[in-house]
């Protein structure tokens, strides 16, 4: 028999997650009411959901914008989904704003882990590899350190590594997996640009030709 769930627990989750009712309902019932397992559930889901669709091609979407901080720092956004309806959700339109202003927040070099470059990725080891080394531990445990310090590197400058800024125990790859699961669509960053009044430098960041490619075949 299914556990008995009070129609405010559902609600309360449902605001929180942005998951479905039915979903909600489901998985309240298997953590017996407790908010936080059933969260974690969600969002398992929602993980499971994505990777199931993320093979699918995505040639719609929506190109989104934000301006932070009195006009000083600018950020412009292509996010795709598969259909022109689903770029038109309120769902969709509220990720494309929360992802540009995280952007603005955190200035990501990158979308992905895959897309660093190799000159960025070796002369990253290079360094870590070196500050492992002068603590004179062996080769092997030098290696394993500097596997970690990339992970957290790719944490720093990969927008989907990211912890999101108005929920830091989200990836902005989770956030997106929440998307996935409640809309229905494979949902993917494809570019973003980053601009700061004052500085010289600015940040243009695009997944891999090769993979834009292969989308388009």
């Amino acid at each position: 028999m299914s556990e008995k769930i009070d129609a405010k627990l559902v609600k309360e989750l449902r605001d929180n997650s942005g998951a479905p009712m039915g979903d909600c309902l489901k998985a309240l019932q298997e953590s017996k009411g407790n908010m936080e397992e059933a969260f974690v559930i969600l969002r398992k889901r929602g993980m499971a959901s994505a990777q199931k669709k993320a093979s699918r091609t995505t040639n719609e979407g929506a190109v989104g914008t934000y301006i932070h901080a009195g006009g000083k720092i600018g950020v412009l956004l292509e996010v795709n989904c598969e259909s022109d309806f689903v770029a038109r959700t309120e769902d969709f339109q509220e990720l494309l704003k929360d992802i540009a202003m995280h952007i603005a927040a955190t200035d990501p070099r990158y979308i992905r882990p895959e897309d660093v470059t190799a000159e960025d990725l070796e002369r990253e080891k290079e360094i870590f590899r070196a500050q492992a080394a002068a603590t004179g531990k062996p080769a092997p445990v030098v290696e394993k350190i500097v596997e970690g310090k990339m992970s957290k590197f790719y944490e720093e400058v990969c927008l989907l590594e990211q912890p999101f800024i108005k929920e830091q125990s989200l990836s902005i790859k989770d956030l997106i997996a929440q998307k996935v699961g409640k809309l229905g669509e494979n949902i993917t960053v494809r570019r973003f640009a980053r601009f700061k009044v004052g500085d010289p430098n600015w940040t243009v960041a695009q997944v891999k030709v090769s993979e834009e490619a292969a989308s388009e075949e």
